[in-house]
């Protein structure tokens, strides 16, 4: 069953072309790299799949539901969910707190329900399954700590957390390695690991740390100035030409 499908997807700025007829899927239950070298248009794609930027040609489909005229909120209210390379975490609220505005979209209010204080119980709900998703990522002993004291690894996780709060089939990470040591990176591994294969969610990933894309995920799709090049396993996409050419240079170039 194809959880994603974008296909032929083209994307301008003016005269600037940011994608030009790329095509991709994404199964169910897989792990999916999209890389290549910067400026290559991966977050102008990613963009695209989560709604920020619409795609001028193409389509995009989501366990077939067409994506292109629906809003971020209206995608994650299919089941994709979204951390960002910039965690933009609230500093000053609880690991919960920020965790729990990953829920706005599964809430359910208006006058009649807060009459009958039926949103009371509704948060009690929401907030014990946050509180499940935080001890599953591992942060279930610090709910009540400020994120803006916690360390740079965590801080990424309660992203996570609150992505998968709107109880995602598909998970896009944007660089969740960025700005990490090898010891996060490796912790940060475990944990997508974890996310995949242990609440068998999808996940399309972008990243620019390649030992973590080579180690983690089952298909590989390259961008190069906005076009596919390769799509493959990890091991077809390390020994295609063209992808070498696009990270290494050619060997006068070199």
């Amino acid at each position: 069953m194809t959880e994603l499908r974008v296909e032929r997807v083209g994307l301008r700025f003016g005269g600037l072309r940011a994608l030009d007829d790329v095509s991709f899927t994404v199964t169910k239950g897989s792990l999916h790299a999209l890389i290549g070298p910067n400026g290559a248009g991966k977050s102008s794609c990613f963009n695209v799949i989560g709604g920020l930027y619409r795609a001028t040609e193409g389509t995009l489909t989501f366990d077939d539901k067409d994506l292109r005229a629906l809003r971020p909120h209206q995608r994650a209210g299919l089941g994709i969910g979204r951390a960002f390379q910039n965690t933009a975490l609230s500093p000053h609220s609880t690991v919960l707190d920020n965790v729990m505005l990953g829920r706005h979209s599964l809430t359910r209010g208006g006058f009649l329900s807060c009459a009958l204080k039926l949103t009371a119980r509704q948060e009690r709900v929401h907030t014990q399954r946050a509180a499940e998703i935080c001890a599953f990522l591992g942060l279930g002993d610090i709910l009540d700590a400020p994120v803006g004291s916690l360390p740079y690894g965590k801080a990424k996780r309660v992203d996570i957390a609150r992505a998968l709060a709107v109880e995602p089939s598909l998970l896009l990470l944007d660089e969740p390695a960025a700005g990490m040591n090898t010891a996060e990176t490796d912790e940060l591994a475990g944990t997508i690991r974890a996310v995949n294969e242990g609440l068998g969610i999808s996940v399309l990933l972008v990243e620019h740390d390649m030992n973590l894309v080579m180690g983690i995920a089952d298909q590989v799709t390259v961008l190069d100035f906005g076009r596919v090049i390769a799509d493959g396993t990890p091991a077809e996409v390390q020994n295609d030409p063209q992808v070498i050419k696009a990270y290494l240079g050619t060997e006068a170039e070199a």
